[in-house]
Parts: C-alpha cells; sequence; structure tokens
C-alpha cells in the first residue's frame, strides 16, 4: 500500500526581514521581524514623516500601538523617549517577535514596552483603565477596522483629551472619525494615505475625514 505523505504545517520563517529604528536612543538599531502574511510595516520615510510631527509630543508620554505587526511605530516611539508602549498583536508569531524584541530594548531605554496578546477590537471592548496620549492605528488594508478602532477609541476612554491619533489607510478608502477630532496633518506616499489627528474632549458624533 502506498502510504500518503503527511502535510507538514507551514511555519512562518522568522527573522528574513529587517526593521531600523531611524530615530532617538536606538537610532540605527535594526531588528528581525516575523515573514508573516499581511504585515506591512510602515515605510522609513512615512515613519521619518510621522515623528516629525509628533516631535515635542511623544517624550514622557503613554502609547498604544493598536495593530502592532512589525513594531515599527511603537518601536520608534520607545527609542524617541516614550514612557510607556502598549503594542496589540493577535497573531502569535509576531507576538513572540515582538516580545524579544521588547526584553533586548527595554533596559536600552528610559521608558517601557509591553506586548499584549489581543484582538484589538475585542480588547477595546472594555474601557480603558487609563487614557492614553497618543495611539497609532495601523490596520490591515481593505477592511472597516480603522473606522470602527477610532469609535471605540473614543467610546471607551482610551484618548486623553489634547492627545493624538495617527491613522494609516489606504489612499481611497472611506474612514469615519468621530467629531471631536481635528486632523492636523494629513499626507499621501503612493498607495497610502496618513494622518495624525488631535483629540478635543469626548463626543459622540462622528464624521466622515476626506483624502
Amino acid at each position: 500500500m502506498r502510504r500518503q505523505a503527511h502535510k507538514q504545517k507551514k511555519v512562518p520563517r522568522q527573522g528574513t526581514s529587517q526593521l531600523r529604528i531611524i530615530g532617538g536612543t536606538l537610532r540605527g538599531r535594526k531588528l528581525a521581524i516575523a515573514d508573516l502574511p499581511g504585515l506591512r510595516p510602515t515605510t522609513d520615510r512615512v515613519r521619518e514623516t510621522l515623528f516629525n510631527w509628533l516631535q515635542f509630543d511623544i517624550a514622557g508620554q503613554r502609547c498604544l500601538d493598536l495593530f502592532a505587526g512589525t513594531g515599527a511605530l511603537g518601536f520608534e516611539a520607545l527609542s524617541r523617549g516614550a514612557a510607556e508602549v502598549i503594542m496589540l498583536e493577535q497573531q502569535q508569531a509576531a507576538v513572540n517577535m515582538l516580545r524579544q524584541h521588547a526584553q533586548q530594548l527595554n533596559p536600552q531605554c528610559q521608558g517601557t514596552l509591553e506586548v499584549v496578546p489581543a484582538d484589538a477590537l475585542r480588547y477595546l471592548q472594555s474601557p480603558a483603565a487609563k487614557p492614553f496620549d497618543i495611539v497609532f492605528v495601523d490596520p490591515p488594508f481593505r477592511s472597516d477596522l480603522a473606522t470602527r478602532s477610532c469609535q471605540l477609541l473614543n467610546d471607551k476612554g482610551y484618548l486623553a483629551a489634547g492627545g493624538w491619533v495617527y491613522l494609516e489607510t489606504e489612499k481611497e478608502w472611506p474612514l469615519t472619525v468621530p467629531e471631536n477630532w481635528s486632523l492636523a496633518r494629513e499626507k499621501i506616499a503612493g498607495q497610502v494615505c496618513y494622518r495624525l489627528f488631535q483629540v478635543s474632549e469626548a463626543h459622540p458624533q462622528s464624521h466622515e475625514a476626506s483624502s
């Protein structure tokens, strides 16, 4: 009898690509990233622009990296003086890689970094214990995760008044944000539209963001 070959499970390769931190105390540091479907690190060019926008608002702040993926935004914030960075990621292989880097980098920075294995929308269903000063929202493309995340962040108390929300979406993808968010910056790079909003006091209504 001929035996059927056992199908081997595909194991994500790790460390086949690298992420470079572009500013702060860890400037130039290269970190291996998990080779997983859907991981789309924010490019050096976009990160440099974003953190130029935020350059005077990062030090000592509490940050949430909502769809951490490779950790590009959270690690950059830590390097530039954030007091606390919490990363949310649901893919276990990516979580493992992020935690390895967190163990290496935490002793080298003034702030702390924690990696939480969680689905972002489920996490946001629970009221925040303490608001964040800066939130990075860079979800998978072609999904309504950005709009849904924005509303939950606003409704569940995750945003400090005067805080910042960074949103990265496809250029022409529709986006609705709460009315108490004002668009401070907006730029397009290729097919990516990235925006920085500032948050005022909580307000229930939402409005469609132009692009």
